[in-house]
């Protein structure tokens, strides 16, 4: 593909922005590890989420989501939910503000405010570290793979290249050249460069994600959309089976819905949904999700920045999601049907944007999807570091070095991940595989220590410890064990297995001080099980309430789903010409809108009202014994 001078002057005048950026605001960055990783609680709520939402639109995901929009049709709006998309949903209605209530840094260090600081905390703590570092270069991983293969597809030049008798190939250099030059300004400009840079790569981004919307909707017509599809392919919902035939059109794609393992639909839908509920409520992995939680002002602001992530989101990037899958549908399939059954799905994305963008559109698109892919690859090199440098370096070799001492600790710990991060790209087989073995057995192993700990008063650190240690060793070895079994199906049995561990592993020790539950429950005050801890916090404090909050909860997560999925679904709808069904999800979603408003939004607190009391109660001592 031959780039004109103006696509390669956008693309580099945008990079060497970005960096310029980082560099700008490395030293307010770099006053303490405050400010490097969390932006010193300082950085407006409404930025973070857009900043998250940036993180979020990662072109290695959009690849596969363009992928399974062209396979699935309208029902593979429901396949996300294998991550689960709507943890958001959970965030935004309660668990952002019981994480933000804590005051940490990381989510390793919040473990303290659960499990206190005996032995049993402290191995929980540097499990949970254990896991982040784990996961983080799971997704650096993630992202080499797609953003390679985006690469090759659009720049000219062949970069294969040998190092000490080893080929790179030229997909491969371009993602090591790309993350390089993201990693520079991350390290220098920490949570600020982040942050700042990802609102910048957002605007960009929408304007790219409208620019093809408009493309697509001007050259294709709902006649040739529907000439181009199977039967059942505008269908939202399905039955016990999938029921999409392609044979008359691409026969290939049934192989792939065949290796997808997509066919019984309904048992998906089942086993997302299972997984969903559990995952959700057990939390964000310890990754760029949770650090901006913890970088918001307050427990109010965590749940508004969650819940503008969705509202930002979604219209613009499946605008472009939709585009480009029609684009490729309607004028493309020729092409992959002379690829007979050797047809690479990932490349559905930069086929579609090499044959349809005008040039200039085509500089600032480019720029647009690897300012995604820097958006994505910024917030896990920034998670990472954190955890070791605050979690192992700063807790248990030098808890007394100099801020400058830990800020260049972090500089060192960023280049670690991501140099580990790429050499696994170097084995990962597509951006399919490495995204199942992320949702689901990774996820799998971390999902029953992190939900008991929020739902169970006797759940303690070395049931926290042996949990996570259970389902970290069963993620990393079902994929080699049982190879022909997909991380999805493996969830059950990975959560199952952790859930058993995590229960003896308390059981057999002693539950928590009393101290520490307490204290842990007044602040945070999540429902589930703890009247024991309750009983003895009114005790102390005869005012304190429980968390009656369960069901009204479920409901918004309920609602605020379905709201979720029709942000997805407008985009869809205006793209494809369904405009009978687009007026329906827009009154839905101003219907769901008005609902929440009342039942979430108003209800916000950043405290329980007696836990406020007590802390103005300690505020006035402190000041009267200062006078």
């Amino acid at each position: 593909m031959n780039l004109s001078v103006l696509d390669i002057s956008i693309i580099i005048g945008y990079i060497v922005l970005t960096i310029v950026i980082g560099y700008l605001l490395s030293a307010k960055a770099s006053k303490n590890l405050s400010n490097y990783f969390l932006g010193g609680n300082k950085i407006p709520w409404y930025m973070l989420g857009v900043s998250n939402a940036s993180g979020m639109f990662d072109i290695t995901g959009t690849m596969w989501t363009v992928t399974i929009l062209f396979v699935y049709g309208l029902k593979s709006v429901w396949i996300p939910w294998l991550w689960p998309v709507w943890n958001q949903i959970f965030l935004m209605m309660f668990l952002a503000i019981w994480l933000r209530r804590s005051n940490v840094m990381t989510g390793a260090e919040w473990l303290k405010t659960r499990f206190g600081d005996d032995k049993g905390s402290q191995l929980s703590h540097l499990i949970v570290v254990l896991f982040a570092i784990v996961s983080v270069i799971g997704f650096i991983t993630y992202g080499f793979v797609g953003v390679g293969k985006f690469a090759q597809t659009f720049f000219p030049w062949n970069l294969q290249t040998y190092v000490m008798g080893i080929t790179i190939s030229s997909e491969n250099m371009y993602a090591i050249i790309i993350m390089g030059l993201t990693t520079l300004y991350v390290i220098k400009g920490g949570m600020y460069s982040v942050v700042f840079t990802e609102v910048l790569q957002f605007v960009i981004m929408t304007i790219a994600c409208i620019m093809v919307g408009v493309i697509a909707i001007s050259l294709v017509s709902p006649e040739q959309i529907s000439a181009a599809i199977p039967e059942g392919w505008k269908d939202i919902f399905f039955g016990w089976n999938l029921d999409l035939n392609w044979d008359h059109l691409i026969p290939a794609v049934n192989n792939k819905i065949e290796t997808d393992g997509y066919s019984l639909f309904s048992v998906l839908m089942m086993m997302m949904i299972f997984k969903g509920m559990l995952v959700s409520i057990a939390g964000p992995v310890p990754s760029y999700d949770m650090q901006r939680i913890l970088s918001t002002e307050t427990p109010k602001d965590a749940a508004k920045m969650s819940g503008i992530v969705s509202l930002v989101l979604f219209v613009p990037r499946y605008l472009m999601i939709t585009g480009l899958a029609v684009l490729a549908l309607v004028y493309l399939a020729p092409e992959f049907n002379k690829m007979g059954d050797n047809i690479d799905f990932e490349m559905v994305l930069p086929y579609a944007l090499n044959n349809f963008i005008p040039v200039g559109a085509k500089g600032l698109l480019l720029a647009g999807l690897v300012a995604a892919f820097m958006s994505t690859f910024a917030a896990n090199v920034n998670a990472g570091p954190a955890y070791i440098v605050n979690d192992i370096y700063k807790k248990f070799i030098n808890p007394n070095a100099s801020q400058k001492k830990y800020i260049r600790m972090s500089y060192l710990a960023s280049f670690a991940v991501v140099a580990v991060g790429i050499f696994f790209g170097f084995f990962a087989e597509s951006i399919d595989t490495v995204m199942k073995w992320l949702v689901g057995a990774l996820f799998g192993g971390y999902t029953a220590s992190n939900l008991l700990k929020w739902i169970w008063w006797r759940f303690n650190g070395y049931g926290y410890f042996t949990g996570m240690l259970a389902g970290l060793l069963a993620s990393l070895i079902a994929p080699l064990a049982f190879p022909e079994v997909s991380p999805i199906y493996a969830f059950p049995f990975i959560f199952l297995f952790a859930f058993a561990a995590s229960v003896i592993g308390s059981l057999v020790t002693k539950p928590e001080p009393d101290e520490v539950l307490i204290k842990f429950y007044d602040s945070v005050r999540p429902w589930g099980f703890w009247k024991p801890v309750y009983l003895k916090l009114k005790e102390q404090k005869p005012e304190a309430k429980p968390n009656k909050d369960f069901w009204r909860d479920m409901m918004n997560c309920t609602i605020g789903t379905g709201w979720q999925m029709m942000l997805v679904l407008i985009p869809i709808y205006l793209v494809i010409g369904e405009f009978m069904s687009l007026t329906w999800v827009i009154l839905l979603f101003v219907a769901s809108s008005v609902v929440l408003y009342f039942t979430w939004y108003k209800k916000l607190k950043d405290y329980p009202e007696d836990y406020k009391c007590e802390v103005k109660k300690e505020e006035e001592i402190k000041e009267t014994e200062l006078v």
